[in-house]
């Protein structure tokens, strides 16, 4: 279970990797109003969502990260739903990461030139010096130069020997390159990673984040992030 963050694509939103599956602060509102209301029903009315979706989503992250709910039978109210204690320990770990990555007062912002190449809808296959990309691109055009933007939040650092297989992930973007700084504050870590000449992808991780990857200057690593967090914009002069 990676601590890594991901962004929402509107303001600063962590994210908890738990195998291919993003744990995001939704769910654990989900969580929590299962824990409260004691079933998934009275937890979908609650929260103004759909009992088959709120079902769905659990099953979902059950496939991921083990039961966490259980069935209790029987009793005046007829039996419910509670969460076990995995799914206890799940909410604590992205409460303590929302409030260790919290404290980031500004988000740093990627910039990686390239020219689509491809198109699939709204998105765009873009060529850069570090490797093909997938960005959400305006317009139909095909060999328009456009610089491609990504947060450092919405960025997944990973070891080499780590990705080597290709481990199941719903980041499509994965760049392979080089620790050039790190820079540690108490709980969380700016780095920039060097994915090409003169072209760097920046990444805040947990203090816990770094130490457990060995993340030091020259490390090689891999940065992963989502088509859709990033977008390609007309170069500027």
């Amino acid at each position: 279970m990676s601590e890594d963050a991901e962004a929402a694509e509107d303001g600063f939103e962590p994210h908890l990797a738990v195998g291919d599956v993003a744990v995001d602060g939704r769910d654990v509102e989900m969580l929590r109003a299962i824990d409260r209301h004691g079933s998934m029903q009275a937890a979908a009315d609650a929260l103004g969502r759909s009992y088959p979706h709120l079902q769905r989503r659990v099953v979902e992250l059950e496939d991921a990260a083990g039961r966490l709910t259980e069935r209790v039978r029987g009793g005046s109210g007829g039996g419910g739903t509670e969460l076990t204690e995995r799914a206890t320990r799940l909410v604590r770990q992205f409460e303590r990461l929302r409030v260790e990555l919290g404290g980031v007062a500004a988000v740093a912002e990627s910039v990686i030139p390239g020219t689509v190449v491809d198109r699939d809808g709204e998105l765009a296959t873009v060529e850069t010096p570090a490797g093909d990309l997938t960005a959400r691109v305006p317009g139909d055009d095909i060999g328009v130069p456009v610089d491609v933007l990504v947060r450092s939040d919405a960025v997944v650092v990973m070891t080499s020997d780590v990705d080597a297989d290709g481990a199941r992930t719903s980041l499509r973007n994965r760049l392979a390159g080089t620790v050039a700084a790190v820079d540690a504050g108490e709980t969380v870590a700016d780095v920039a990673v060097s994915v090409a000449e003169d072209v760097d992808v920046q990444a805040v991780v947990t203090a816990e984040s770094r130490d457990r990857l060995g993340l030091e200057v020259g490390r090689d690593v891999v940065v992963a992030f989502k088509s859709t967090a990033a977008r390609g914009v007309t170069p500027s002069l």
